[in-house]
């Protein structure tokens, strides 16, 4: 049995990885869980799966699950510094990096560093951090194996020998597909009446609310370029988004003899999440098997940069190289929040983004603590921004 530890377990990513452990209950424990501030829910997964670790971030959610739970066999954990020392055990065989945004980047480098095999769904911590969690990486021996739809659909499709953070052998290019979101063929004129419900009905995935926004910005597919950038070792211009509205087709990979192989299932997150868990074993799961003659027919358009702002300003991010796209990422973290909060419209999200990527100077990235410190500057900067303007 694998000893599994779930960051973010009462997130989407929680969800997904703890239905696919119920139907295989021979195969795994459950040694840690964590979670923000969702108590009740929390309570409920830790007396049905009984691990060993609870973490809970937020203080005062720690005070309501500690006084819950009464079984003195598991210990509950207050504060995100005790996540970097709870996936560092010798008893943890896995870690799910379900933690969205830049509070799961601690976690991440501190399974790395220890070598650890790492189910990766937290992308910020490669878009942000790829300059360090990667060398780490090859250094420590550490298995990465992304969650992302997309990034899970390459790697499945480089076949099982292949090394996360190396240039794939005999393959041009990659194509990360794209939903589009529930505005991918809406009047840009329109972007500014756009409302959060709006923008958080993904027609295709449930998702948490900053993810569903990011996808209708298109800066979620901006992110993983970037983060395919650094899983993959590819370049700029081997890597290439379409828009596909069914989401059938998760990613492509081209190969040197025109070859393309792609990864194709229903748009469910158990799919890829049950291929990581099984490490090389395809494990059984509750999502949908795919019907094709039911779908009927596979669309493709071409991503408009024009438009969708975010995904252009990902790319120059990537290309500029060093602190960019950190940068980027805690903006887009900050103008998402003011939007869903309705101080500002769905149009301005890239917009402000741009203009903090222009005022802060991009140096390489050298440290987590620079990382961290960099991350305040620039939150404060985007919120001032927000503020100049109300």
């Amino acid at each position: 049995m694998k000893s599994v530890s779930i960051l973010g377990a009462t997130g989407s990513i929680g969800d997904s990885t703890l239905a696919i452990m119920r139907r295989h209950p021979d195969k795994f424990n459950i040694h840690s869980l964590s979670a923000h501030k969702n108590t009740a829910k929390l309570i409920k997964l830790v007396e049905e799966f009984k691990p060993m670790h609870v973490v809970v971030t937020d203080e005062s959610a720690y005070l309501t699950v500690k006084s819950a739970i009464k079984r003195t066999e598991i210990q509950v954990h207050s504060g995100a510094d005790v996540l970097n020392e709870i996936v560092v055990d010798d008893e943890v065989d896995l870690v799910v990096a379900g933690i969205v945004g830049n509070a799961g980047m601690d976690s991440v480098l501190s399974a790395v560093q220890a070598g650890k095999t790492l189910l990766l769904a937290n992308k910020e911590s490669i878009v942000a951090a790829g300059a360090l969690v990667m060398p780490l990486a090859q250094k420590t021996g550490a298995r990465i194996v992304p969650l992302d739809s997309e990034h899970n659909a390459i790697y499945q499709c480089l076949g099982g020998t292949y090394q996360v953070g190396t240039h794939p052998k005999d393959v041009s290019s990659i194509t990360l597909t794209a939903s589009g979101g529930p505005f991918w063929n809406k009047s840009q004129s329109e972007f500014s009446m756009i409302t959060p419900d709006q923008a958080v009905a993904h027609p295709k995935w449930d998702m948490g609310a900053k993810i569903s926004v990011d996808s209708a910005t298109l800066m979620n597919k901006g992110l993983e370029i970037i983060e395919a950038h650094w899983l993959f070792n590819m370049p700029n211009d081997e890597i290439k988004v379409v828009v596909h509205p069914q989401s059938i087709v998760h990613s492509m990979v081209n190969f040197l003899d025109g070859s393309v192989l792609a990864q194709m299932g229903c748009p469910d997150m158990q799919i890829p999440i049950s291929h990581g868990l099984g490490l090389g074993e395809r494990l059984s799961n509750d999502a949908d098997f795919l019907d094709l003659i039911a779908l009927g027919r596979l669309t493709f358009f071409e991503a408009d940069m024009e438009k969708f702002t975010c995904l252009q300003l990902a790319r120059d991010a990537m290309i500029a190289g060093g602190t960019a796209a950190a940068i980027l990422n805690a903006a887009n973290e900050v103008n998402v929040a003011a939007f869903l909060a309705g101080q500002i419209r769905f149009d301005q999200i890239g917009s402000y983004s741009a203009k903090i990527l222009n005022q802060i100077a991009v140096v390489p990235v050298e440290s987590l603590s620079q990382l961290k410190a960099l991350d305040i500057e620039v939150r404060r900067k985007t919120l001032a921004c927000i503020n100049s303007v109300k």
